[in-house]
């Protein structure tokens, strides 16, 4: 009784019309459609983007998907990996996983990154920095929007481990490793008279090294039905990050994090017709954090978050974003969906400017191109607009959330 009432129903994929029934038709006409069971959970796409961040990129993505063991009630496990160069100088290697062993026992979440990366600084804040007040201020709050090029060589390591307690109920933890090298601005003349510089000073960092090094321990729920594009279900995660000197970080902090999103489809007929909802936060408890770990634009798991301006647009010690989305199918096959989408997010400043007192907005849309129908993976191209000129073309393979 107990595997009935947990077991999922199949999904019927055999109406659905994705990249690879494309190939098939182009290459392979004489061909039948290809079974749910034949169905690779692999998608390998050209990693080609342009945004307000990377500039020009070009790579290749590639994402995979498979639920391991026959136990029905396991969820989808997914991984990740992309190699790209941009026009901006970056260069960008990452793998990232998301393993669910059979019957959910254990969650593994984790990610490898290396990287040569060049990041846009637009100051400490939410956008609501005076030219009032001490002359560090000002250029930390930096009010006209300047943009500095901060280059450095980045790593990152992070590992963490649950354990389900209850159904659907998960106790983890791990550790991160976050260690920058050869940091330097653009403009050297400005000899750290920058919000980069000025925030290091006041902070103890030297100017053009750090390591983050921390504790990790989560509590997770989750009843997302896929783990890649969920039409239903809810996802909670919220967790303790302890940075300590005595395993290599600069400074000690800690810092409480939570994620919430929720999936709601609207019609029986046409599951993927889905309004969802994010929430992520990040909040500094005490000690310090480096300049570019600080919780900002694009400073979630995943680095998708505040579609319409560059990564750590705006940022601050304490930073909540709050997305919606409503996702439709366009044709009947599902072949081509459509999106729109709205984000405010929110931050403290050192002049004064409290968490949840500001907000900035972003906004746009999009279209999804079905890549793989057995994994709902889809190739998502957005363009999104921002406050103070920010605007641009982001492309992804998988939703923003």
């Amino acid at each position: 009784m107990r595997i009935l009432k947990h077991k999922q129903a199949i999904e019927n994929t055999s109406y659905q019309y994705d990249v690879g029934d494309l190939a098939r038709n182009l290459f392979h006409p004489g061909k039948g459609p290809d079974s749910l069971h034949k169905s690779s959970g692999i998608t390998v796409v050209p990693n080609v983007a342009a945004n307000p961040t990377i500039g020009a990129q070009l790579g290749i993505k590639a994402v995979a998907g498979r639920k391991l063991g026959d136990d029905p009630r396991t969820l989808m496990s997914v991984a990740a990996t992309s190699a790209s160069i941009t026009t901006k100088g970056i260069i960008y290697f990452y793998v990232n996983h998301n393993v669910f062993t059979p019957g959910n026992k254990w969650n593994l979440q984790g990610n490898i990154v290396a990287a040569k990366t060049v990041s846009p600084d637009h100051g400490f804040g939410i956008g609501a920095g005076s030219n009032s007040g001490a002359p560090g201020d000002v250029v930390l709050a930096n009010p006209t929007h300047k943009g500095y090029a901060i280059h450095s060589l980045y790593f990152n390591l992070r590992e963490k481990v649950y354990k389900q307690v209850q159904d659907n109920l998960f106790l983890g933890a791990g550790m991160s490793f976050e260690v920058r090298r050869n940091i330097q601005t653009g403009d050297v003349a400005a000899n750290n008279i920058t919000p980069s510089g000025i925030y290091n000073t006041r902070f103890g960092f030297p100017q053009d090294h750090y390591s983050a090094n921390g504790f990790l321990f989560n509590v997770q729920y989750t009843t997302r039905d896929n783990q890649n594009r969920a039409y239903k279900g809810i996802y909670f995660d919220a967790g303790i990050r302890a940075n300590q000197t005595w395993i290599g970080s600069t400074k000690n902090a800690l810092q409480f994090t939570t994620d919430l999103r929720k999936y709601i489809s609207l019609s029986a007929s046409s599951p993927e017709t889905v309004l969802a909802f994010w929430n992520w936060g990040n909040y500094l408890i005490s000690g310090a954090i480096p300049y570019l770990e600080l919780p900002g634009t694009a400073r979630d798991g995943q680095f998708k978050s505040g579609r319409g301006y560059t990564a750590q647009y705006f940022k601050g010690t304490q930073f909540n974003d709050t997305e919606a989305e409503f996702r439709f199918p366009i044709l009947a096959n599902k072949f081509i969906s459509g999106v729109v989408f709205g984000s405010l997010q929110t931050a403290n400043d050192l002049q004064g400017t409290k968490l949840f007192q500001t907000f900035q907005p972003g906004y746009g849309g999009g279209l999804r191109v079905l890549f793989n129908k057995a994994t709902r993976t889809n190739l998502a191209l957005d363009y999104a607009f921002g406050k103070f000129g920010n605007r641009g073309f982001f492309l992804n393979l998988n939703e923003a959330f």
